[in-house]
């Protein structure tokens, strides 16, 4: 997950480079889109909340997902997938050029650490280590 500070209104209210992104980055990270990407526009829902984009894909690995605020200069972005060998430092590198972002943070939180290693109806499932 990526919060990201100071980015750039144009980009965060620009609905097609932000399609595109979407549609590029899974890629880039060696996934495979499952379909099309969706951006729409949000209207503002509350005093905290003054509208943006909203944009998600599904990958075969799981997906991607940003919320956009250009009234604030904040995106928040969520890559979730199982796959442990995600190259992060470079994924954030990427993303903070794409959005001119000044400042962020970050949280990663391994998934499916302890995945099966064979279907549930072969009688020697074993935990991966």
């Amino acid at each position: 997950m990526l919060d990201g500070y100071g980015a750039a209104k144009a980009i965060l209210e620009d609905a097609e480079s932000l399609r595109s992104l979407l549609h590029s980055l899974p890629r880039e990270m060696g996934m495979h889109t499952t379909c099309d990407p969706v951006v729409v526009s949000v209207g503002p829902n509350n005093h905290k909340d003054p509208g943006g984009l909203s944009g998600f894909v599904l990958i075969a690995e799981s997906h991607l997902s940003f919320h956009t605020f250009p009234a604030r200069g904040f995106i928040t972005i969520d890559i979730y997938t199982c796959r442990n060998d995600l190259n992060v430092d470079s994924v954030v590198a990427r993303l903070v050029k794409a959005f001119q972002i000044a400042d962020f943070e970050t949280f990663v939180q391994p998934r499916g650490q302890r995945y099966p290693a064979r279907n549930l109806e072969d009688s020697s499932v074993v935990a991966l280590p």
